[in-house]
């Protein structure tokens, strides 16, 4: 259990050291909307993406991968049963998985196959927005109740907020333990827990949500950090290096006087100069 901010921080350095160093393989079966955009984000924290669902391949790739991304944004049924195929090689070889449980909540082949995955298979990392976290929260029994979900969007009624923040890291901690995985709940404020550590993170811009593939790429560097390190320090790690990234895309977009297509470009551009005394310095965080 880490008890301070500053045990945290010092943690950063060889982290994102083992991360570089390893350039770590990240087979992702992912959204079909933002595939591009999670390779690049990968490329650029220093990970070295592949993309593969034909249930033909998925396992001898998993087995060689440093780490599995799964997200559930488009699925089909094909894509599930390479999604479990992938999973039960991952959990055979130690690599660890990340799940993205997008629109959970939504209909009942998502909450299915997320709570199939989460029953059946080690999770190392869950990332979602509040409203995904806690509609799994809900179909595990934690709690009785969710607001309903909002497509891929997380709900007004669960942003988190400073007046919130104490209470949904406590459901984030409790669900992280019952399930015995990491948790990274994204939004303006956001919070990852392993059940022992809670976190939040202040960085961050509130222009990230207005481009499509946001949360799938922070997926997909949880994964490659994840990969090069361990499933608390890797999502640190990561949460950082998107929200600060985003934080200078958003500051180059207003001195130039662009917009949300720039915004993006610029978030890869800053992934790629992610050094470890950049986190250090520019981040905000605290334990909960």
């Amino acid at each position: 259990m880490i008890n301070s901010e500053k045990e945290l921080l010092e943690k950063i350095n060889q982290t994102v050291t083992q991360i570089k160093e390893k350039n770590p393989l990240t087979h992702c079966i992912t959204n079909t909307v933002t595939i591009n955009d999670c390779a690049n984000a990968s490329l650029a924290i220093g990970g070295s993406p592949i993309m593969a669902e034909d249930i033909e391949e998925v396992e001898e790739i998993t087995t060689i991968a440093s780490a599995l991304v799964i997200n559930i944004g488009t699925l089909t049924k094909l894509q599930i049963e390479s999604m479990k195929l992938s999973a039960k090689t991952a959990n055979k070889t130690d690599t660890p998985i990340i799940l993205d449980p997008v629109g959970v909540g939504v209909s009942k082949l998502r909450n299915d196959t997320t709570i199939d995955l989460i029953e059946n298979y080690d999770i190392a990392t869950i990332r979602g927005n509040i409203s995904e976290i806690k509609a799994i929260a809900k179909l595990t029994g934690l709690i009785d109740e969710n607001n309903t979900a909002k497509g891929v969007d997380v709900n007004i009624d669960d942003i988190i907020t400073e007046e919130n923040i104490e209470a949904n890291g406590r459901i984030i901690k409790e669900l992280a333990a019952k399930l015995n995985t990491t948790i990274l709940a994204s939004g303006p404020i956001d919070i990852l827990s392993d059940g022992k550590t809670t976190v939040a993170i202040y960085n961050g811009d509130d222009m990230m949500p207005l481009i499509t593939g946001s949360g799938c790429m922070l997926s997909t560097i949880v994964g490659s950090c994840v990969g090069g390190s361990s499933p608390l320090e890797g999502s640190l790690v990561a949460i950082l290096a998107m929200n600060i990234a985003g934080e200078k895309a958003r500051a180059k977009v207003d001195e130039k006087d662009e917009g949300t297509g720039s915004f993006r470009a610029y978030l890869i551009d800053y992934l790629y100069k992610t050094n470890a005394e950049s986190l250090v310095s520019e981040s905000k965080i605290r334990i909960l």
